[in-house]
Parts: C-alpha cells; sequence; structure tokens
C-alpha cells in the first residue's frame, strides 16, 4: 500500500564502483533507479559498474570525486542535478580503512579515516540536501558498519567513525521527519568484499564460527536493505538496518 515507485527516481552512490556500492548501484538500477556511480580512483571499475546497469537496461552514469572535500562533494551533486534534473536518494558509502592498535595508530591514520567514513557523509548531505527535500520520497541512507556498534580490535579511528555515522542518523531524522525525507543507517556484518577476502584463511574461520549464521554476507544482501529503505521504508527513520548474521544483536 504504501510502497514506492522507484522508476524514474535518481540516486547518488558514494564509493560506487567495488564491493558493497557497486552491489547497491546495480539493485537500484535494476529496480529503475538513475544511478550517479561515485568513484574516486577506480574509474575502470566504476565504467565496468555503468556497462553492467546499462547492457540489463538500466541507467547509469560514473562521477569522479574525492566526497571527503566539500568542493568535490558539492560538484557532484551539481553534475547529477545538471544531467538528471533532480536527486531523491544518497547513499553515504565512501569508506576506508587504516587497522592499527591505538598504540601504533597515526594522526595521519586518525584523520584519513575520519576524513573520508564520516566527513564525507556532511559533505554530500549538506551539498544533497535541499534538492533530495524537493522529493516526495527523499531517501538518505547511511551505511554505518557492526564496529561502529560493537567496536574492533585495531579500529578505533574506523569504530569512531562508523558510531558518528550512527548519531549523525539519529539527529538528522529528528530534524528532517516531518519533511517526509528519512535518514537510515544500514550496519553490515562481515560481508564478503575485497577487504574480508584479504583476512589470512585462518582468521577468516575464526570470525565465521563467530557468526550465528555460520557464513559470511553477501554484498547483494545489504543492497536488498537499501531497497527495502527505499522502496518500502515510508515509515522508518532514524533507525540502523543490521545486517549481520546475527553477530551483534
Amino acid at each position: 500500500m504504501f510502497m514506492v515507485k522507484l522508476n524514474g527516481r535518481v540516486a547518488i552512490v558514494t564509493g560506487g564502483s567495488r564491493g558493497i556500492g557497486a552491489a547497491i548501484a546495480k539493485e537500484l538500477a535494476a529496480n529503475g533507479v538513475k544511478v550517479v556511480i561515485n568513484y574516486n580512483s577506480n574509474n575502470e571499475a566504476a565504467d565496468a559498474v555503468v556497462q553492467e546497469i546499462e547492457q540489463a537496461g538500466g541507467e547509469a552514469f560514473a562521477a569522479q570525486a574525492d566526497v571527503s572535500d566539500a568542493a568535490q562533494a558539492r560538484v557532484l551533486v551539481e553534475e547529477t542535478i545538471n544531467k538528471y534534473g533532480k536527486l531523491d536518494i544518497l547513499v553515504n558509502n565512501a569508506g576506508i580503512t587504516r587497522d592499527r592498535t591505538f598504540r601504533k595508530i597515526t594522526e595521519d591514520d586518525w584523520n584519513q579515516v575520519i576524513q573520508v567514513n564520516l566527513n564525507s557523509v556532511y559533505n554530500m548531505t549538506t551539498a544533497a540536501l535541499s534538492h533530495i527535500q524537493e522529493s516526495d520520497a527523499g531517501r538518505i541512507i547511511n551505511i554505518s558498519s557492526i564496529i561502529g556498534q560493537a567496536g574492533g580490535f585495531g579500529q578505533t579511528n574506523y569504530s569512531a567513525a562508523k558510531a558518528g555515522m550512527i548519531g549523525f542518523t539519529k539527529s538528522l531524522a529528528l530534524e528532517l521527519a516531518k519533511s517526509g525525507t528519512t535518514v537510515n543507517a544500514i550496519c553490515p556484518g562481515f560481508i564478503d568484499t575485497e577487504m574480508v577476502q584479504a583476512i589470512p584463511d585462518e582468521i577468516r574461520a575464526q570470525i565465521v564460527a563467530k557468526i550465528p549464521a555460520r557464513r559470511f554476507g553477501m554484498p547483494e544482501e545489504i543492497a536488498r536493505g537499501v531497497l527495502y529503505l527505499c522502496r518500502d521504508g515510508e515509515y522508518i527513520t532514524g533507525q540502523q538496518l543490521n545486517i549481520n548474521g546475527g553477530l551483534y544483536m
């Protein structure tokens, strides 16, 4: 009854060239959304995602921007408006890791992770908000992490950034609730992406043993969570959608 028709909607997915971001872009495009696939440096990967979407009958284009830089974030939004004339959905997915125990973490390790993972959310949201609020079904979805909820050894910087995204989500949701724009976070657990695949096999086995579902998640499962919030999430705002196989409850 309250399902939103997504055909013709416009979305920006930051960090959309690989892993979870690419899966989100493809899932939205498969449901009629015109997708702007943001990337920072890997234009070949971004172009490959665009090509896959277009071959499946969808519409997308790749846009380079370092969204940790406020000026580049504004240009990305302007480029989207110039091409499509509107913006309905923002998925803040861009992120990096610089894992080290706190005694070894450097100032650069800290600042880079906060800048890319957390400050980019501010940069993109402040640039996009006025356009999203013009939509009759505006959606802001922040891809946080189980590490922002439960912490992670050697990840004080990453955990702080991801926890900050959750606080940002709750506060902005309160401010925008009356306007009809929803703001939610998705908190993936361990997802089978390049980051997890780089973990040594014995450590991967130890992680899986702790997951009640006894497997890693797939990027497509996170993408379906984004689709759900966009299409069926009219009355869902300020929430954390935990997709983690039961690892954190």
